[in-house]
């Protein structure tokens, strides 16, 4: 199938002639994309290089941050190239596979964080057995379960999605998210009690264990010392942030393929760029600068480049 669908952007007064604006926009989004880059992918090699941030807690950040840069580079090139074009075109097949890409990512995205929220319980309700819980083999098997599960489990309807009739060539929004199902003649019954099980699966059932282990945590450091509760909020508070953070954009993303009509056009614009734009470099910023031992490394690398 190689249907060509329009891409309308949604801006705060409704839809724009992208090419009226369109190398500011792509000049903004470029120099956006290459903070992405370089602020995830630093914090990735400082991990990489310093031997005391070869823990489990640090290679989940690093996880992470991958699955940041893999998230973006699924989107910014096709929406850089459409600022510097005089139509926004996109064919169904690459719209359905940068589709699968956003979602088997962000799937994955709920997985490491539920992992890690895992090893900080590990790590503060059971100090003395962390070594043998959290071994090498344990981090490896925990990081590809959490890319491939999800992978797996978006991958599953891609054919039918990718052979449905469609009704509709017109993609209004920024990236190929939930809208895709708009653009189709019938919605399959069968296709949405599968994307429900996907959601309970990858989103509902890691938000839940992230829940009940933080309950745990505050729990166990509420009767400790204030220096256990010290440590606890310093290494815990950044992946609570990230958390509600991403669970927000999700929920909006969930929603909008039902309420499409019902959200103002300024939130649809706003949130959108968040997706693509704030959560990207949300992550680098929060891990860099509130986790102490990865700050203390970014601060040396700064002051040695100044």
């Amino acid at each position: 199938m190689d249907n060509e669908l329009n891409v309308t952007y949604i801006t705060f007064g409704g839809h724009v002639e992208v090419h009226t604006y369109g190398f500011l926009y792509f000049v903004i989004m470029f120099t956006a994309y290459l903070l992405i880059i370089c602020s995830n992918s630093t914090i990735v090699c400082i991990i990489v290089i310093h031997k005391n941030l070869h823990e489990p807690m640090y290679v989940f950040i690093a996880a992470l941050l991958i699955n940041s840069v893999l998230y973006s580079t699924a989107i910014y090139p096709k929406l850089l190239i459409d600022f510097l074009s005089e139509k926004q075109m996109i064919s169904y097949l690459a719209c359905i596979f940068q589709w699968y890409i956003y979602y088997a990512l962000t799937g994955s995205e709920f997985l490491l964080l539920s992992v890690m929220a895992y090893d900080r319980y590990v790590s503060i309700c059971k100090p003395l057995q962390y070594p043998t819980i959290m071994t090498k083999n344990t981090v490896k098997i925990l990081l590809i379960s959490a890319w491939i599960v999800p992978s797996f489990q978006i991958a599953v309807p891609m054919p039918q999605i990718a052979s449905k009739k469609l009704c509709s060539f017109t993609l209004k929004g920024i990236i190929c998210n939930s809208t895709v199902h708009n653009l189709h003649c019938v919605r399959s019954q069968l296709l949405n009690i599968y994307g429900l099980i996907v959601l309970v699966n990858v989103v509902l059932l890691p938000l839940l264990f992230i829940v009940f282990t933080y309950i745990k945590i505050f729990v166990i450091t509420y009767r400790s010392s204030r220096e256990v509760r010290s440590r606890a909020a310093q290494t815990c508070l950044p992946h609570l942030l990230v958390l509600v953070s991403f669970s927000c954009l999700v929920t909006y993303d969930v929603l909008l393929a039902r309420l499409d009509a019902k959200f103002p056009k300024t939130v649809q614009f706003i949130l959108s760029l968040q997706m693509i734009l704030y959560h990207p470099l949300f992550n680098p910023i929060i891990y860099g600068l509130k986790m102490k031992d990865i700050y203390k490394h970014l601060s040396g690398l700064f002051c040695k480049t100044v």
